[in-house]
């Protein structure tokens, strides 16, 4: 028996509601209080992640439209940064 089960629930980075599979939607780290993932700040520097702000943070999804245009946009502007490798290795 399939244990393929379908939600609803909003993106957080267009505010689109979409239906996903939660085991299989990306999702991104968020912490409630100041509405951005742990560790990094509204200019978009990063800073150490607080144990606290990790504990209440929770997991928010993506929809696949927003994953490709980030994979793009990260493919296009050649920054050579890959997020399949955070946290960064200190090279």
């Amino acid at each position: 028996m399939s244990e393929h089960r379908e939600t609803t629930g909003r993106c957080y980075a267009c505010k689109r509601t979409f239906s996903f599979d939660p085991k299989e939607v990306v999702t991104f780290l968020i912490d409630p209080e100041t509405h951005m993932p742990p560790g990094i700040t509204f200019l978009g520097s990063l800073r150490p992640a607080k144990p606290e702000a990790v504990a209440r943070s929770v997991d928010e999804p993506i929809c696949p439209d927003c994953v490709t245009k980030a994979k793009q946009y990260s493919e296009e502007g050649g920054s050579g940064r890959s997020w399949d490798s955070w946290p960064p290795s200190s090279n």
